[in-house]
């Protein structure tokens, strides 16, 4: 039976620290609502809501290492029965995401190998590419990186992205489960991620620093990582400076100040509005249901209703714009 926890402020952060020899600094997520809204705004089944909130807590981990100033993209693309998984964060922390999925070959995966191993990338996902985008504007020219998809976990493709395209030396580990909370049971994701800084940082005890032993110190920095379970990245009642002392207190871990996220979509009727117009107006009344044209956001699953008049009007104003 699940675990009944109390949310905490300590929800939806992003917590910074850094070990006090220098050797990593690193990233503390816990997402609880911010999660949970994203999930919960599509009937997913367990596997694919699990991928897609892997995926968030991965992105807001992401958002916190790389600087930028706009929006932060992550973008799953595979050939099996989930073939799609989209997150985005903004600076201010704003989250938002979807996924796209076969239910009859998720069944049929399902049915397969129920009781087996669970390789989630290759059984869930196949081959594909693991693609992040930052884009910070009009005014600039948007990144992006793309690596395959290679590993068995969204994590290990993760890795993978910060090794190839990045080329940061970094390990992390995320967890997302459903739990019992006061009002029910609601999804929650958790995750940290450590990058191993420059030598030239590297504060050594007795005597003076050497390569090996801040090569000691970042490998005994990953085990440390390792060492965190599931129920401690998820746990609402741990808080984040107490779970980073539990993990990192043998070298000493420094926090700084944390930042939080909530689930936002950007949709909106104008901007609904301006892609209804970019289509053929036979077209759009292809798209009628009933007397209405209705578009739904992929991302909060909301509908935005236009009547007959309102289509006619938002035709009109753009031709005399």
């Amino acid at each position: 039976m699940p675990r009944v926890i109390t949310m905490t402020t300590a929800d939806d952060t992003l917590q910074p620290f850094q070990l006090e020899n220098h050797a990593a600094q690193g990233r503390l997520v816990r997402l609880g609502d911010a999660m949970h809204q994203v999930l919960a705004a599509h009937d997913y089944p367990p596997e694919v809501a699990t991928l897609l909130g892997e995926a968030q807590v991965i992105a807001a981990l992401m958002s916190g290492t790389l600087k930028f100033d706009g929006v932060l993209s992550i973008q799953v693309k595979g050939e099996g029965p989930v073939s799609m998984l989209l997150v985005d964060v903004t600076t201010g922390g704003d989250m938002r995401g979807y996924a796209r999925f076969d239910p009859e070959k998720l069944m049929a995966v399902s049915d397969k190998e129920a009781g087996g191993p669970q390789q989630e990338v290759p059984r869930l996902l196949g081959s594909g590419y693991f693609a992040l985008t930052v884009d910070q504007g009009e005014d600039t020219q948007p990144y992006q990186g793309i690596v395959p998809l290679e590993g068995a976990t969204l994590a290990e493709c993760a890795h993978g992205y910060l090794r190839q395209s990045a080329q940061l030396d970094a390990a992390l580990k995320v967890s997302v489960s459903q739990v019992d909370g006061a009002e029910g049971s609601a999804w929650r994701g958790g995750g940290i991620m450590v990058q191993k800084s420059a030598f030239s940082g590297f504060q050594s005890i007795d005597g003076e620093a050497t390569d090996a032993d801040f090569d000691d110190a970042w490998r005994r920095a990953v085990i440390f990582l390792g060492s965190s379970t599931n129920e401690e990245l998820l746990d609402a009642s741990l808080h984040p400076h107490d779970l980073l002392f539990r993990l990192f207190s043998e070298d000493g871990v420094r926090v700084f100040d944390p930042s939080s996220f909530a689930m936002k979509c950007r949709c909106s009727a104008d901007r609904v509005q301006n892609v209804l117009v970019s289509f053929p107006r036979d077209e759009i009344e292809s798209m009628k249901i009933g007397n209405e044209v209705v578009a739904t956001c992929e991302f909060c699953n909301v509908d935005y209703r236009f009547d007959a008049d309102q289509i006619e009007t938002i035709f009109r104003e753009s031709v005399s714009g």
